[in-house]
C-alpha cells in the first residue's frame, strides 16, 4: 500500500559507474509520537502514511485493547506539527486494559530498528497473549518464490531499497497488499491495525510474512494477534524460535526463491 509521503526527498549524490551527480530518491523517516487519554505513550521512528493503523497496531499487539470498539477516538492531533502526533481515546469500558496500557509506557523512544529499545524493565518485555493459536501446516509449496512476489508490491521499496514490508498470506499462498515502513515492528503492527480497524481479528486465518528477520518482538506481535506462521525472509532469532514453539506457532527464516529454514 502506497502513500504519497513515503518517499518525496530527493538529493543530489554520487554513485558509482554512474554519472558524478545524479538524484536519488530517499524514504521519509519521521517521529510519530502516541498519546493515550492526553499523556505520551510512545515515540516511533516511522516512514509517514498509514498512522491510523500503525497507532491501533501497536495498541493491539501491546494488550492495551482487543478490537475497534475498545477506541472512541484515534486521529492526528492537528494543528502545528500535529501530524506527527496520534491521539487516542479509550472506551469508556476499557479500565481492565489499564494495566497493559501501563506496562507498555516507554521512557525513551522506540527507534525504527527496534520496537522493543524503550523498554524499562524485563517483565515489560513479554506481553501476555489470551488468543489461542490454532496449528496450522505450511504448504511449503508457497514459499517458492515468495520474497520476488512480496518485492514486485512493494512501490516504494522499488524506488528507494530502503523500507521493510509486511504483508499477510492466505494458506493457499494469497498475498494481501503489503504495508511499507523503515522499522520492521511498524510494518507489522500496520498490518495488524488494519485487521484491527475492520475489526478482524484475531488473525487466526492467515500467515505474517515480514521482507526482515523474526526478532522476538515481531514473533510476539504475531503471538499476541493470534496468527499461526510467521514467514521470514532473515534470521529467526533463539527467543522468536522458543516463543514459537511455546505457542504451537510454525515459524520460518531465510526464506529465497528455493529454499528456507523451518525453526518451529
Amino acid at each position: 500500500m502506497a502513500d504519497h509521503r513515503a518517499t518525496g526527498t530527493v538529493v543530489r549524490a554520487t554513485q558509482r559507474n554512474a554519472a558524478p551527480w545524479a538524484d536519488d530518491e530517499l524514504v521519509i523517516e519521521e517521529p510519530l509520537e502516541i498519546r493515550v487519554e492526553g499523556e505520551p505513550l510512545v515515540v516511533t521512528m516511522r516512514t509517514p502514511g498509514h498512522d491510523r493503523v500503525l497507532a491501533a497496531g501497536f495498541l493491539y499487539s501491546e494488550g492495551v485493547i482487543d478490537g475497534p470498539d475498545d477506541l472512541s477516538a484515534l486521529d492526528h492531533l492537528g494543528g502545528d506539527g500535529g501530524q506527527n502526533v496520534m491521539a487516542v481515546r479509550l472506551a469508556s469500558g476499557v479500565a481492565a486494559h489499564r494495566e497493559a496500557l501501563r506496562r507498555a509506557q516507554r521512557e525513551v523512544v522506540a527507534t525504527s530498528a527496534c520496537g522493543l529499545c524503550g523498554k524499562t524493565r524485563l517483565d515489560q518485555v513479554e506481553v501476555t497473549a489470551t488468543t489461542p493459536i490454532l496449528p496450522t501446516d505450511v504448504d511449503e509449496a508457497i514459499l517458492a518464490g515468495l520474497p520476488g512476489r512480496l518485492h514486485s508490491l512493494q512501490p516504494v521499496f522499488r524506488r528507494t531499497g530502503g523500507l521493510h514490508g509486511a504483508t499477510l498470506m492466505t494458506p493457499t499462498g494469497e498475498l494481501a497488499p503489503p504495508f511499507e515502513d523503515i522499522g520492521r515492528h511498524n510494518a507489522v503492527d500496520k498490518v495488524l491495525g488494519a485487521r484491527l480497524l475492520a475489526d478482524q481479528v484475531p488473525v487466526d486465518d492467515r500467515f505474517l510474512v515480514v521482507s526482515g528477520r523474526a526478532g522476538f518482538e515481531i514473533v510476539q506481535k504475531a503471538r499476541v494477534a493470534g496468527v499461526p506462521a510467521v514467514i521470514a525472509f532473515g534470521a529467526a532469532s533463539s527467543l522468536a524460535v522458543e516463543l514459537a514453539e511455546r505457542s504451537s506457532m510454525r515459524l520460518y527464516g531465510f526464506v529465497r526463491d528455493d529454499r528456507w529454514t523451518r525453526y518451529a
